[in-house]
């Protein structure tokens, strides 16, 4: 899946709707920058959006998936469903990591602080014994 294709591809059908950015953002209760991002590439559609993106361009969740329409004679063994599932759960993995990362970032910053105390106590001690 190649989220610049993706996007044109949104772009195109969005246009072939003949509706602004706003207009389609407004349907689907999201920003018209929201949009924007999806049709530049920047970011693709949340979990939460998809099907009904889908049903305002008319594309079935493999062509947007897929950036591009499915031919007539097109045979896809695609289950929309299990897309939409494995779009979910790549987005819950996505969230988890930033969570973690967070986490890691946290506790790296504790553990710094508490060794800089450590060290900077010790060195404060020995200042202060020496001029004794």
């Amino acid at each position: 899946m190649n989220q610049l294709v993706t996007g044109k591809f949104i772009s195109q059908k969005r246009k072939e709707k003949n509706l602004t950015q706003e207009q389609l953002a407004e349907k689907l209760g999201v920003s018209n920058k929201t949009v924007s991002k999806w049709e530049t590439g920047k970011c693709m559609p949340d979990y939460s959006v998809v099907k009904s993106l889908c049903e305002e361009l008319e594309i079935s969740v493999a062509e947007l998936m897929d950036g591009e329409a499915a031919e007539e004679k097109s045979v896809r063994t695609y289950d929309e469903e299990q897309i939409m599932d494995l779009l979910r759960r790549t987005q819950e993995l996505e969230k988890q990591k930033n969570t973690l990362y967070g986490i890691v970032l946290i506790v790296m910053g504790i553990a710094l602080l508490a060794l800089s105390h450590t060290l900077g106590g010790t060195a404060l001690q020995d200042f202060f014994q020496g001029l004794c």
